[in-house]
């Protein structure tokens, strides 16, 4: 674990930015395949760059007013200093789709089938930015409670909570488990791509990643509760739950159109 990589004229050059960074031109390409000879292809790269911006306001302001309310309520201040750290990937997620949603509808091009291609994509971004958060030692998990686990050096977020004490490999699992996302709705997408109706993947791809997300909150050990679930699993249980009504519309929308093709 290296939370520092080198020093470039006075500037610290860090693990976190560059394999964020990495995430993002990785996920990038894997779009840029997927969206090959279709009409999404030149509209990804005029995208990118507005996905980029609302995945980073998303990020902040989910980390802001879901995980850390309590602390930037006494210093609103904070708020602002992004600089200093603080992003969620949930709240990436939901604000690289809003933008996508603002996108589609100003050039008048389905969403749907847009997100459809890009799922696979963002999956395998957030297992890769999950590496990152490893190697700056946050999002960690809280103590195992015996001689196994991840042990954090000093200077980590996690050391200043639990100190060597072995915490569970959350972030890890996460990483873990958004890759074996990514093969599935990389394979589905390739083989079944053309027999699914619009939305189908990318409904698949919200249910699958925050179903995952809401499992290993259990074993996160900086996410602050909120009565009996943390800020990331009842921000999980909305979105899972909105989810469930789209795909009902999906069902019922397919349905129709199969009524209206006979």
């Amino acid at each position: 674990m290296h939370k520092d990589l080198f020093n470039l004229f006075g500037y610290v050059v860090q693990t976190h930015a560059v394999i964020s960074l990495l995430a993002i031109i990785l996920g990038y390409g894997v779009a840029l395949a997927l969206t090959k000879n279709t009409i999404f292809y030149n509209h990804l790269k005029a995208f990118i760059l507005y996905g980029v911006i609302g995945a980073i306001i998303g990020a902040r302001i989910w980390h802001v007013f879901i995980f850390q309310w309590p602390t930037y309520s006494r210093h609103p201040i904070q708020i602002f200093e992004v600089w200093n750290g603080g992003i969620s990937i949930e709240g990436a997620v939901a604000g690289g789709i809003v933008s996508l949603i603002i996108y589609s509808k100003y050039h008048r091009i389905s969403f749907l089938q847009f997100a459809d291609y890009l799922s696979p994509a963002m999956i395998l971004a957030q297992g890769i930015g999950r590496i990152a958060c490893f190697m700056n030692g946050d999002a960690f998990g809280k103590p195992t409670g015996g001689n196994f686990g991840l042990v954090y050096p000093k200077g980590t977020i996690a050391y200043d909570y639990y100190g060597s004490q072995p915490l569970w490999p959350a972030e890890v699992w996460e990483s873990q488990g958004d890759m074996i996302l990514f093969c599935v709705l990389f394979m589905i997408s390739k083989f079944y791509g053309n027999r699914l109706g619009k939305g189908w993947l990318f409904s698949i791809y919200v249910a699958a990643y925050f179903v995952e997300r809401f499992i290993l909150e259990f074993f996160r050990g900086d996410s602050p509760r909120y009565g009996k679930f943390t800020g990331g699993q009842w921000s999980a249980i909305g979105i899972v739950a909105l989810d469930l009504i789209f795909m009902i519309y999906l069902i019922v929308r397919d349905r129709r159109l199969k009524v209206n093709f006979k």
